[in-house]
């Protein structure tokens, strides 16, 4: 995604956020409005999903929750719902445009799952926000592996529970409110961690999904860098661990001193048996040998 449509997305959100807040204040004066109160997230970190969930997919049919983690790739999920007039659109569009930039392609080294909030939504509707989204990340290939499911309230109600995503519908003004937050799955079913925001730099995906892959899929730079670096949930970025810097450091200090010393050692090593050597066959000379030498 261009810079631009970055910026545009960035001014249609603040727009939108001041708008809502100045309509929510004149409606609740002094107070923070009642729908919007005590939404957070209650982090449930490697808790299993509950995989026996049922929904609809975009194509109409009956799927299973587990069907989408098989034991092989990791699974971005989120919680939106179409008809979200702001926060739903500005958090896809910074997914799509982070997931621009990773190598690696839906629906081959991962799977993306948006889950709606609204029971109301139909398939129909969730297909058309799929291709929405399928033609701004356009990879056709991923079809396959970004995923919007609808489904009745019992059972996105248990979902968001699991994942500890809370949400309210406001029936005077026909929306729900809710926070933005994305959540990295191990292909088994498990939380591996959350992503807060609408912008999810390149990098931080990554190594997330590697992180959530528990090593399935990334390089051994990868997996360096994530012993290296920790998330850190304040900037929702990964950064660097001191103690972990140290270690590889001092290690790599180790290994350029062996380095620079092993052909002096072997040198050493190499001249002092060949001395040994000399000394030893000396010592086995006969003594008439030795004698006749001297003599000549």
């Amino acid at each position: 995604m261009s810079p631009v449509v970055q910026f545009a997305n960035a001014a249609i959100l603040l727009i939108a956020l001041t708008a809502s807040s100045q309509q929510l204040r004149a409606e609740v004066p002094g107070e923070d409005p009642q729908e919007l109160r005590d939404l957070t997230i209650i982090e449930h970190s490697n808790d299993l999903l509950p995989l026996d969930l049922t929904f609809r997919d975009d194509a109409g049919e009956t799927v299973r929750l587990g069907d989408y983690f098989q034991g092989k790739n990791p699974v971005i999920l989120s919680m939106n719902y179409s008809n979200c007039p702001m926060l739903c659109q500005v958090q896809l569009n910074g997914l799509v445009t982070g997931l621009d930039r990773v190598i690696w392609t839906a629906g081959q080294e991962y799977q993306v799952i948006s889950v709606s909030i609204d029971p109301a939504e139909t398939p129909e509707k969730a297909l058309k926000t799929k291709e929405k989204y399928l033609e701004l990340y356009g990879r056709p290939e991923s079809a396959d592996g970004w995923h919007f499911l609808t489904g009745d309230k019992a059972s996105i109600q248990k979902l968001a529970d699991a994942i500890g995503f809370q949400f309210r519908y406001v029936p005077e003004r026909n929306e729900y409110a809710h926070p933005a937050l994305l959540t990295l799955c191990t292909p088994d079913g498990r939380i591996s961690r959350y992503m807060y925001g609408v912008e999810f730099p390149p990098q931080t995906l990554r190594l997330s999904l590697v992180e959530a892959s528990e090593g399935k899929i990334g390089t051994t730079t990868d997996r360096f860098l994530l012993f290296c670096f920790h998330y850190d949930p304040s900037t929702g970025a990964y950064g660097p661990v001191a103690m972990n810097i140290m270690k590889v450091g001092g290690a790599s200090m180790l290994a350029a001193l062996l380095m620079y010393l092993a052909p002096y050692w072997l040198a050493s090593s190499w001249f002092r048996r060949r001395r040994q050597a000399k000394e030893a066959r000396k010592a086995n000379w006969p003594v008439e040998e030795n004698v006749s030498v001297t003599t000549r």
